[in-house]
């Protein structure tokens, strides 16, 4: 079958979304590019997410075509700090609620037209509720007209999904040839369907902006790190290679954007050891405004205000939400971009980084478009030495650091979402001629077990 805006209906469940409120990591970036690509095409979108409770519950653009459904919104009142705060009692809900909205108020009327459905979730939160959307299309004799894919991002929680119920109920899919494999060792043998960024990350930085960044820092080398606090994520190996590079006499800035983790603490404590100094970049004002105005009007004069009141520091530690207009300018105004992480499903930000135009050294697990000294710099170890080795062999040969740089906005050329989606479209196609044979999943088990 041929899969196109006319014959098909797209509902997508996720916890993480375009909302402010609903951006925790790659996660966000990927379902909101991923179903932007969509709709850009025609296809007809339903985005089921834990929404900002401010918001609209309901809101559709695009001729109709694009519907966002934010959910859990009477639960997320109670929990402002963001989409996994208070998660359990989102999960509960989330679970509860959304199949049989999905099969009796989206599915079942598209499929009366002609339309094929694929339904789309993303992560363990939404194992149970793609288990329980597939009985009840199987319950309504519509399963076979519907696709069906899971995905994983990463490896979290995989301990409290039952993966034979979980398989028996979707097609299971995967980021990376690196979360391939480890599926595999688990008897999971997913897709890969790869992640992407939109094709506007390609168009060239404000260079006005990038030389306030580079004005108001006045160092240099200027380094930046985008990743959740955790001991996988290479903040250690990070913190040393500025120390190092602070006591060689260099005079180095660390840009750092983290999460909400309490791992924060040991790496400011561990930057002290090394001797540097750790500052907090504030925002005066609204920061969900300065977010917006950023994100849709590309005014970024709040953040310079921050930068240039607070910027006094080895390692400036943003506290806000920054959108991804300004991240790019953070990355072009950088030397290096530090996305070298131990265990990496994808690595996102290497990809983003790339096309903003800066030279990125990445970890060498899932970073499938990476390749050393051709467009990035690929670890081997997880040491603060080799970081500041392969920084100073590119200072001493800037030819090859410019030909790195080139050939990564190639890279990020052939990864943008409009290139993915041409793959998983055709995977699409070809998963819609398989019939299910299988039983209703909850003859097999409990797909997400543990505390609710």
């Amino acid at each position: 079958m041929s899969i196109n805006p006319d014959n098909t209906t797209f509902i997508v469940l996720s916890f993480e979304g375009p909302d402010v409120y609903s951006m925790a990591g790659g996660l966000g970036a990927r379902i909101t590019h991923l179903t932007n690509s969509l709709a850009e095409l025609g296809f007809e979108i339903h985005h089921i997410f834990i929404g900002d409770p401010r918001m609209e519950g309901l809101e559709v653009s695009k001729d109709g075509k694009f519907v966002l459904h934010r959910w859990c919104q009477w639960i997320s009142e109670n929990y402002p700090n963001g989409v996994y705060e208070g998660e359990e009692e989102k999960l509960y809900d989330f679970t509860k609620s959304t199949p049989p909205f999905v099969v009796n108020e989206i599915a079942r009327p598209a499929i009366s037209q002609g339309k094929l459905v694929v339904v789309m979730a993303e992560e363990w939160q939404t194992a149970e509720a793609m288990c329980q959307i597939h009985d009840l299309l199987l319950q309504r004799d519509l399963r076979n007209k519907t696709v069906m894919f899971w995905n994983a991002n990463n490896t979290y929680s995989f301990d409290r999904i039952d993966w034979d119920r979980l398989s028996c109920s979707a097609t299971i899919t995967t980021v990376s040839k690196y979360m391939k494999q480890i599926m595999l060792e688990m008897g999971v043998n997913p897709l890969v369907i790869p992640n992407g960024i939109p094709k506007a990350l390609l168009k060239e930085v404000d260079k006005r902006a990038v030389s306030r960044i580079k004005s108001a820092l006045n160092v240099d080398l200027i380094f930046s790190k985008v990743a959740r606090w955790h001991p996988d994520k290479g903040w250690n190996p990070a913190i040393q290679a500025i120390g190092g590079i602070k006591k060689s006499g260099l005079v180095p800035s660390l840009l750092a954007r983290g999460g909400q983790e309490s791992y924060e603490g040991k790496i400011t404590q561990q930057a002290k050891l090394f001797g540097l100094i750790v500052k907090n970049i504030l925002l005066e004002g609204d920061p969900k405004e300065s977010y917006r105005r950023a994100a849709f009007e590309e005014d970024f004069t709040p953040y310079f205000d921050a930068i240039a009141k607070n910027g006094a520091g080895d390692i400036l530690n943003f506290s806000f939400p920054i959108p991804q207009s300004f991240l790019q300018v953070l990355y072009r105004a950088s030397d290096v971009v530090l996305a070298n992480s131990n265990r990496e499903p994808f690595g996102l930000v290497g990809l983003e980084a790339m096309a903003a135009g800066s030279v990125v050294f990445t970890g060498c697990s899932g970073e499938d478009y990476a390749t050393h000294m051709h467009n990035a710099v690929v670890l081997d170890t997880f040491t603060g030495e080799e970081i500041q080795f392969y920084v100073d062999y590119l200072r001493r040969h800037p030819e090859i650091r410019d030909e790195m740089i080139t050939a990564a906005k190639k890279t990020a050329e052939r990864w943008t979402w409009e290139e993915v989606v041409k793959t998983l479209i055709n995977k699409l196609e070809y998963q819609s001629q398989i019939k299910y044979t299988c039983k209703p999943s909850r003859a097999i088990g409990s797909v997400v077990t543990g505390k609710r």
